[in-house]
């Protein structure tokens, strides 16, 4: 399937909203990124044109996202991008959006630790369990070699 994945470097505009959804969990927010360049006649660098995106969160990125970001800091988001366009009173609107599948703090202007979510916020938020990865599925020839364990996660 053929989608537009973008990466936007920007910084949070509004304070993430967290819903709880049918489908799991949903968070939402609004990115701005402001191009810059240098002005040669001022001889200082100088803001542009500033695109707004609305990032969408699913699943555990939404949880962790409000539980991390704040208005003002900076970030980077990997996702799909959805331009839309309808009629509202007669008007024409567009929107971009992101479908995010990653998002982090720029550590270009700041430092960040990294806190692995606990375990209650990590529960599947669907019933169906989780399948054996190690267990080869019926009818597969069984490897040569036991593949190495990774370390457990905690």
């Amino acid at each position: 399937m053929n989608e537009t994945m973008v990466c936007a470097v920007g910084r949070v505009a509004t304070q993430p909203v967290y819903r709880e959804m049918a489908s799991g969990p949903s968070a939402r927010f609004r990115l701005a990124v402001t191009a810059r360049y240098w002005d040669r006649e001022k001889n200082t660098w100088t803001d542009g044109h500033t695109n707004f995106f609305t990032v969408w969160a699913n699943r555990q990125l939404a949880t962790n996202t409000a539980a991390s970001l704040t208005v003002g800091e900076p970030v980077i988001v990997q996702g799909r991008l959805k331009v839309r366009t309808d009629v509202r009173e007669g008007q024409s609107w567009t929107s971009a959006d992101i479908d995010a599948v990653a998002i982090g703090h720029d550590l270009a202007w700041g430092t960040a630790a990294f806190r692995r979510a606990s375990k209650a916020e990590t529960a599947p938020s669907s019933t169906q369990p989780e399948p054996h990865w190690e267990t080869p599925p019926e009818g597969s020839p069984e490897p040569d070699q036991p593949a190495a364990s990774a370390p457990a996660l905690t």
